[in-house]
C-alpha cells in the first residue's frame, strides 16, 4: 500500500465526495486526453468558451457538500420512517395491491426494463413492445372494446383525453360536456382545468339526467365513487341518440366480474391500472388505460402498439401511427402526450400474465366477498348503507358520529375516507383479509361472527346485480395462460428483457433526451414500504416524512433553477409544459390581461410545446430561427410588437433544440417582458445548464424540470417522468393546487385553483431518486456533471465532424451538451438515410441518436456524462465505420440498395441462411473487433412500418404467428 495513504489524515481517506466520480463517466487520466483533442487546456476553458458569460452564475450552488451514498440512504430512511403505515381503505381510484415478488424484481427493480428509452427502435425493443401489447390486449379485453392504447399518466388526465377526443369525433355542434356527479373528485378537478381553456361547458349532474342535456360528450364513471353499481346503458344510448361520445371511467379489478363498458354502449373506457400491482406510492407512478372503437384510431391519444412484420416476413412489433407524434402535427396533434407510463403498464400486463383469468377472478371475488362480508356486518349493527349494489365500496351515514368513528377506525389501524363529516367510506382491497374485516367491525362497534356472515353473503351470491355480471371470455390468449409458475414467470421476463437494448447494456446517445446514470441508490428507496405503501389521499399526519422529502427536493430545485416556487404536480414534461402555460393564463386573467392568448415559439421548438399552447387556448405564432440556428432575433421582436396586445407568452428551450447556448438569449427574454409577456423555458436541456446559468438568471418566469432526465429518475421504457416546475414570484400564486389533498398550507396563495394531475404531487414515490442524486451530488458534483456533459458532447462533436457535419455551433465553434449531426449531404449523394444509419449502428450495438429533430434528415447525439471515454470512442469508431461503409456505396464498391446500411439490422437469421449478398457475414454482424465481446442480438430485422399502418392490429396475435 502507497505510504503516503498510509501516512495521509483521516479527512483524505473519507471519500465524501465518491459518488460524484461515480456518476461522472471520464476519469482524471480520460479528461486531459480528450482536452488535448478540443484544443483546449482545462473544462474551465472550454466552458468559457461555450457558455455566454452574461449567463454565468456569480455564486455556487447553494446546495450541501456531496453526502456518500450509504449516509444519504441513511438520511432518506430516517426521513422515510416519519411516515406512519396504516391500512389505507380510502379507496378513490387507489387501492392497495400485493405486487407478485417475481415481477417486483425482475421489472420495477431491473435495470433492464427500468434504463430503456421509449421504443422508437422497434428492433432493438421487441420484449418492451410485446409486454405493452399484452397490456393492451388486458384493456382489450376488460373494456370490451377494439382498440387501447400503451397507457396514459393517470385516471383523472386520461378522463380530460377522453372529452377532448369527444369534441374531436363528435359531430354535434355544442360546446358542453357532462360529467357524472359521482366520479372522482380528483378527476373531476383536472378535467374542470382543461375545460376551462378550451372553452367548454362543463355539466355535473346525476348520471341519468346525462340525456336531457345537450352535448358533444359525456363522463360517466362505473362502479362510482360511492362504490354503487348501477347499469348506465340507458343514460349511455340516450346521449348516443343525440350524438354524444360517451366515456366510462372504470375499474379493471370489477371489470373481471361486471360487464364491461363496451357491452354497455360505451365509445371510450378509461382509468387506472394501478391495483393491478402497482404500489400507492403516495400517488404514483401508475398507468391509466384508455380504450375506444376501432373507428376512432386516428382520434385517440397516446402511444399504439401493433403488429407489422420485418424484412424476412416475421412477425415484428412497433409503435403504430407514429406520424400522429406531436413533433410531426405540432399545434395540430391530438394531445401534448410525450410520455406515457410504460413501466408501471407492463408491471400492470404482467400481473395480469402472472395470475390469468382464473387467478384475477378469483383475486376480484375474494375483494368483493369481504366488502360484502364488511356490509353484512354493519348492517347488522344498524349501521346504514348508501347502496345495496357494489363491488368493494361502501358508503356509511354516520351523521353526528363520523368524527369518532373515523378516530376509532384510526386506532385500530384503519384510514377510512371523511364524507365531510356525515359519513365514512370504506373501501376493501387485496391486501385487505378477514382479520382485517373482524378488527374494523369492531372497532366501529359492530362486533360479528365473520363466518357466519361470510355463509350468508355467499348462500345470495355477494352484492353485485345479477343482470350486470359479466358473461364473456375474458384473457384467453395463451400469453394470460401459460406463465402461472414462479418458474415459467421469469423466464418470460427474461426472454423480453434479452430483445431490449437498455443503459445496462450500452449507451443511448438520444438528443435531448438526457440519457444518464440511474443509480442503484438513487433506486433503492423507491420500493421502500414507508414511501410504496402511502395512499396519496392519507391524513397529514401520517404523511411527515414525505412532506419532509417534497419539501428538501423542492428548496434543492429552488437552489438550482433560481426560482421562488416550485410546484410538483405535473406527472411528465408535457404536463409541467401546460401547468407553467395554465399558470400564466391565471396571472393573465387576474391582472385583467385575459385577453392576452398570443404564445411565440421558436421554429425549432420540441413538438410538445405548439401542442400544449393550443391546449391552453392560446393562438401559436411560429418564431423563425437564422441559418446558425438561432432565435431570429429581429423577427421575434417584430411579431412581439405585433401582438403586443395579445402576447401571452414566449416558450422558448436553453440551450437553444439546435444544441448552442444562445448569445442574445437575455435579449429575446426581455423583449417578451417589453410587451406584456412571460417566458416559458422547456427544460428539456437543463443538463447544459446545472450549476452553470439558470432558467430564472436567463430570463425565464416558469420552467418545468424533467426529473426522467436532468434529475436521474430512469425512462422506463417511455415512461414515468415527472415535470415539477419553478415559478418566479409573481407567478407562483397561480400554481396547481388540489381538490382532495391541498398542495401546500391553510394560507397557500393557489387555494382551489384547478389541479393538472390526479394526485397532488403526481408521481410522488418516484421523487426520492431526484433527491438522492442531488444530495449524493451536492451543488459542487452537479456543477461537474454539467461541465462533463459539455465535454463528452464536444468530444463527439469534435471527432466526428470531418466524418458528419456539425449543423450548429456557438460563436467558438462549440456546442453545448448535444450535437446535430447533418445527413442530408449523404442522403442526397448515396440515397443512404439517417432511418439507414439508425439500423446500423444495432449491429455495433448502441441505440441510434435522435432522428430528424429538430431538423428533418440530421441525427441529434447526447452522450450524458455518464459515458467514459471508452464508451465514447466506441461509438465514435462505429459512427466513422458506418461512413466508411457510406463511401463504399458514394465510390460504387458497394451497391446503393445492397450494402450494410440497407439490410440493417442483421440477425441470427441472416447469417444462419443462404448469403449473397456483397459483404461479409463478418461485416454484417461483427464490424468492429469489439462487437464480438458484448455482442447484442435484434431479434427482428428492419420492421416495414408502412405494412403496420395499412394492416392495424392492435392486440396479441396468435402464438403460432411468432413461429413462422
Amino acid at each position: 500500500m502507497p505510504q503516503n495513504l498510509l501516512s495521509s489524515p483521516l479527512s483524505a481517506l473519507e471519500q465524501r465526495d465518491a459518488f460524484i466520480d461515480r456518476h461522472l463517466g471520464p476519469c482524471a487520466v480520460e479528461r486531459p486526453p480528450m482536452l488535448a483533442a478540443l484544443g483546449v487546456d482545462s473544462v474551465e476553458t472550454l466552458i468559457a468558451q461555450t457558455v455566454p458569460a452574461g449567463i454565468r452564475l456569480a455564486a455556487p450552488l447553494a446546495l450541501g457538500e456531496p453526502v456518500p451514498e450509504h449516509e444519504a440512504l441513511a438520511e432518506l430512511k430516517a426521513i422515510a420512517s416519519k411516515n406512519v403505515l396504516k391500512k389505507s381503505l380510502i379507496g378513490m381510484g387507489y387501492y392497495d395491491t400485493l405486487t407478485p415478488k417475481v415481477i417486483l424484481r425482475n421489472v420495477m427493480e431491473n435495470p433492464g426494463w427500468y434504463t430503456a428509452y421509449t421504443p422508437y427502435q422497434a428492433e432493438i425493443a421487441q420484449g418492451r413492445l410485446e409486454a405493452l401489447l399484452n397490456f393492451q390486449q388486458m384493456v382489450i379485453d376488460l373494456t370490451g372494446l377494439e382498440l387501447a392504447n400503451a397507457s396514459l399518466l393517470d385516471e383523472a388526465t386520461a378522463a380530460a383525453e377522453a372529452m377532448t377526443m369527444a369534441r374531436r369525433i363528435a359531430k354535434v355542434k355544442s360546446q358542453a360536456f357532462f360529467v357524472d356527479e359521482a366520479v372522482f373528485p380528483q378527476t373531476l378537478d383536472v378535467v374542470r382545468t382543461r375545460a376551462e381553456y378550451f372553452g367548454f361547458e362543463l355539466i355535473v349532474g346525476p348520471a341519468e339526467d346525462a340525456p336531457h342535456h345537450e352535448v358533444f360528450g359525456a363522463l360517466l364513471q362505473y362502479p362510482n365513487e360511492r362504490g354503487e353499481v348501477v347499469d348506465p346503458s340507458a343514460a349511455i344510448a340516450g346521449l348516443k341518440a343525440k350524438g354524444a361520445v360517451v366515456a366510462v371511467a372504470s375499474d379493471l379489478m370489477a371489470l373481471v366480474l361486471l360487464k364491461s363498458p363496451g357491452a354497455l354502449g360505451a365509445d371510450i373506457a378509461l382509468g387506472s391500472a394501478q391495483r393491478f400491482g402497482v404500489p400507492l406510492g403516495f400517488g404514483g407512478p401508475h398507468a391509466a388505460f384508455f380504450a375506444t372503437r376501432q373507428a376512432h384510431v386516428r382520434a385517440m391519444p397516446g402511444r399504439i402498439i401493433g403488429v407489422s412484420k420485418d424484412a424476412r416476413g416475421k412477425t415484428a412489433l412497433r409503435m403504430s401511427l407514429q406520424t400522429r407524434e406531436q413533433h410531426i402535427r405540432r399545434e395540430k396533434a391530438n394531445s401534448n402526450i410525450c410520455t406515457s407510463q410504460v413501466l408501471l403498464a407492463n408491471m400492470a400486463g404482467m400481473y395480469a400474465v402472472y395470475h390469468g383469468p382464473q387467478g384475477l377472478r378469483t383475486i376480484a371475488a375474494r375483494i368483493h366477498r369481504l366488502a360484502a362480508v364488511l356490509a353484512e356486518g354493519l348492517r347488522s349493527a344498524a349501521y346504514t348503507l348508501r347502496t345495496d349494489a357494489f363491488f368493494d365500496t361502501l358508503q356509511l351515514l354516520t351523521g353526528a358520529r363520523t368524527d369518532a368513528l373515523y378516530a376509532a377506525a384510526q386506532a385500530a389501524g384503519f384510514n377510512l375516507r371523511h364524507l365531510d363529516g356525515h359519513g365514512l367510506g370504506i373501501s376493501v382491497d387485496e391486501k385487505t383479509t378477514a382479520a382485517d374485516v373482524a378488527a374494523l367491525l369492531g372497532a366501529l362497534g359492530a362486533p360479528a361472527d365473520i363466518a357466519a356472515l361470510d355463509a350468508a353473503v355467499a348462500a345470495r351470491g355477494g352484492n353485485l346485480p345479477t343482470g350486470l355480471l359479466r358473461d364473456d371470455a375474458i384473457l384467453s390468449h395463451p400469453v394470460f395462460n401459460t406463465h402461472h409458475t414462479e418458474h415459467e414467470m421469469l423466464r418470460y421476463l427474461k426472454r423480453l428483457q434479452n430483445r431490449d437494448l437498455a443503459l445496462d447494456h450500452s449507451m443511448i446517445s438520444l438528443g435531448s433526451c438526457t440519457m444518464k446514470l440511474n443509480a442503484t441508490s438513487e433506486m433503492i428507496p423507491v420500493t421502500w414500504p414507508e414511501f410504496a405503501d402511502i395512499h396519496p389521499f392519507a391524513p397529514a399526519e401520517q404523511t411527515a416524512g414525505y412532506r419532509e422529502l417534497l419539501d428538501g427536493l423542492a428548496a434543492q430545485l429552488r437552489a438550482i433553477t433560481g426560482f421562488d416556487a416550485i410546484c410538483l404536480q405535473p406527472n411528465s414534461g408535457a404536463q409541467g409544459e401546460y401547468a407553467g402555460l395554465v399558470a400564466i393564463r391565471r396571472y393573465h386573467a387576474a391582472n385583467g390581461q385575459g385577453q392576452r392568448n398570443v404564445c411565440l415559439i421558436p421554429r425549432s421548438a420540441h413538438g410538445t410545446n405548439p401542442a400544449t399552447a393550443q391546449m391552453c387556448g392560446l393562438e401559436v405564432v411560429v418564431v423563425d430561427c437564422d441559418d446558425n440556428g438561432n432565435v431570429d432575433l429581429p423577427d421575434l421582436e417584430a411579431k412581439a410588437a405585433r401582438f403586443a396586445d395579445r402576447l401571452a407568452a414566449l416558450m422558448i428551450t436553453y440551450p437553444s433544440t439546435h444544441g448552442v447556448f444562445e448569445e442574445n438569449i437575455r435579449e429575446i427574454c426581455a423583449a417578451v417582458h417589453r410587451h406584456g409577456g412571460q417566458v416559458y423555458m422547456d427544460g428539456a436541456n437543463l443538463n447544459a445548464q446545472v450549476g452553470l446559468t439558470s432558467p430564472a438568471t436567463i430570463g425565464a418566469d416558469v420552467s418545468h424540470m424533467n426529473l426522467h432526465k436532468t434529475f436521474c429518475i430512469p425512462h422506463g421504457g417511455g415512461g414515468p417522468g415527472m415535470g415539477p416546475i419553478g415559478l418566479k414570484a409573481h407567478l407562483a400564486p397561480y400554481m396547481a393546487d388540489h381538490a382532495v389533498a391541498p398542495t401546500g398550507d391553510e394560507a397557500r396563495p393557489q387555494a382551489g385553483q384547478g389541479a393538472v394531475s390526479a394526485a397532488p404531487f403526481g408521481s410522488a414515490s418516484i421523487l426520492p431518486i431526484s433527491w438522492m442524486y442531488i444530495t449524493m451530488m451536492g451543488g459542487r458534483g452537479l456543477r461537474q456533471a454539467t461541465e462533463i456533459a459539455i465535454l463528452n458532447a464536444n468530444y463527439v462533436a469534435t471527432l466526428l465532424k470531418d466524418h458528419y457535419p456539425v449543423l450548429y455551433s456557438g460563436g467558438q465553434g462549440r456546442v453545448a451538451h448535444e450535437c446535430i449531426l447533418d445527413i442530408r449531404p449523404i442522403k442526397a449523394a448515396t440515397g443512404i438515410t439517417e432511418v439507414d444509419i439508425a439500423k446500423r449502428l444495432m449491429d455495433y450495438g448502441f441505440h441510434a441518436p435522435t432522428m430528424s429533430f429538430p431538423v428533418a434528415g440530421t441525427i441529434m447525439v447526447e452522450p450524458t456524462e455518464s459515458e467514459d471515454k471508452g464508451e465514447l470512442d466506441r461509438f465514435i469508431a462505429a459512427m466513422i465505420s458506418i461512413r466508411a461503409e457510406i463511401h463504399a456505396v458514394e465510390d460504387g464498391r458497394l451497391p446503393a440498395d445492397d450494402n450494410p446500411l440497407k439490410h440493417a439490422p442483421h440477425t441470427q437469421a441472416d447469417l444462419l441462411g443462404d448469403w449473397n449478398r456483397p459483404y461479409s457475414r463478418s461485416e454484417a454482424a461483427f464490424p468492429l473487433p469489439w462487437v464480438g465481446e458484448n455482442k447484442f442480438w435484434p431479434s427482428v430485422n428492419r420492421i416495414d412500418d408502412v405494412y403496420g399502418d395499412r394492416n392495424l392490429f392492435c392486440a396479441c396475435v396468435p402464438m403460432d404467428a411468432y413461429a413462422d
